[in-house]
């Protein structure tokens, strides 16, 4: 827990999930620089709306400072950072309106402060309903620390909700301005992709924000081969499932395997339904947002397929991979196995040492391999 102070007063901030990493905080100077904008701005009597809050530190400091906020995102673990750190200040966890990206905020409102996505798809997608929430005289705050500000982001404002002034630089992070145009009429359409299950007859459908939106990744194309015809009615769990291909293709070979898709992107498991929806409209399946497998009970999966994330938000490593795999192990039933698929420089084999007896390497290709640990 680290101390952030803010225009509106001192917090004290965390992860999730937590690190003992200090260079890790839940809070940039993107986010001080849009409170210290926000600041200027007059009072408003409507609802403030923050979107793509990474670990809760725009709403903890709004709400702590008794403003009424709402909050709108994607990730299931920003949601439950949020949580920890409205707790951890002293503030209720109604203190802050939560909706994640299936929804839609309901407020109308004058004060936006946005944290820019990686995902050019999910940003458009977010800007396109948020713009008939917005009163005549809103205004938009964009925020991004540079080295991570898509070059385009400006454009899609500019396109969906009015003219935008870029500020200076300021500790490496930068502002984008925009203020609502009633005037303008921007053209929305469905931004969901979509693709065959290579060696199917299935179309993978991919909301806005999903990983892998345009095409399916190089790592699962790798492992799909790998998932045999052969597992009965086993629990079979697709973990960090994003669009649900590797879940699919075990219930494509086993008709009576159990599957369950996981994953922390609220936009990655509702694609996941909708994919096997379309796919098995007769067969039942469980789909769950959370972190991992952290709330599984233990022996609970014969077999977990994994294509695990290298990233937390803009942080790149094997955190999250490491995570999954602890989790992996508890979940698992004696004899059963995890197949993971990984990038041969990210070193698993040595990881996944760490926490199961047995690792051997099913596949492989210029860049990705396959192991199975049990």
């Amino acid at each position: 827990m680290l101390s952030c102070t803010t225009p509106y007063g001192t917090l004290q901030l965390q992860r999730y999930p937590a690190s003992r990493d200090t260079a890790l905080q839940a809070f940039d100077t993107a986010d001080l620089y849009l409170l210290q904008r926000l600041q200027q701005e007059p009072e408003s009597d409507q609802p403030l709306l923050v979107i793509n809050d990474s670990f809760g530190t725009l709403a903890c400091a709004l709400a702590a400072a008794g403003k009424t906020v709402h909050s709108w995102g994607d990730s299931w673990m920003s949601w439950r950072a949020l949580q920890s750190n409205l707790a951890a200040n002293g503030l209720g966890s109604n203190a802050v309106q939560f909706f994640n990206s299936t929804e839609t905020p309901t407020g109308h409102y004058q004060q936006v402060l946005l944290r820019i996505p990686k995902s050019l798809s999910l940003l458009q997608d977010q800007l396109q309903r948020l713009r008939p929430l917005l009163t005549e005289q809103a205004l938009l705050l964009a925020g991004s620390m540079i080295k991570h500000l898509p070059p385009s982001a400006g454009d899609l404002l500019a396109t969906h909700i009015g003219p935008y002034q870029a500020s200076l630089g300021w500790k490496k992070a930068r502002l984008l301005q925009c203020q609502y145009d009633p005037a303008l009429q921007p053209h929305s359409r469905d931004l969901a992709s979509h693709y065959p299950l290579e060696g199917t007859n299935l179309l993978l459908s991919n909301r806005p924000g999903v990983f892998s939106h345009e095409k399916l990744d190089i790592g699962t194309r790798v492992l799909l081969p790998c998932i045999a015809a052969d597992l009965g009615s086993a629990r079979v769990v697709d973990l960090g499932c994003g669009n649900g291909a590797l879940g699919l293709m075990a219930a494509l070979r086993n008709p009576d395997a159990q599957i369950t898709f996981i994953d922390e992107s609220w936009a990655a498991v509702a694609s996941a339904r909708d994919n096997f929806a379309a796919a098995f409209p007769a067969r039942s399946a469980r789909f769950i947002v959370s972190d991992g497998l952290s709330e599984a009970a233990a022996n609970s999966a014969d077999l977990i397929l994994c294509n695990p994330p290298f990233h937390q938000q803009q942080v790149v490593g094997d955190q999250i991979a490491r995570r999954l795999f602890r989790q992996s192990r508890h979940a698992l039933a004696p004899g059963a196995a995890l197949l993971v698929v990984g990038n041969r420089h990210l070193g698993y084999p040595q990881t996944l040492k760490r926490d199961f007896k047995h690792v051997e390497q099913l596949a492989a290709a210029p860049k990705f391999v396959v192991l199975a640990a049990s």
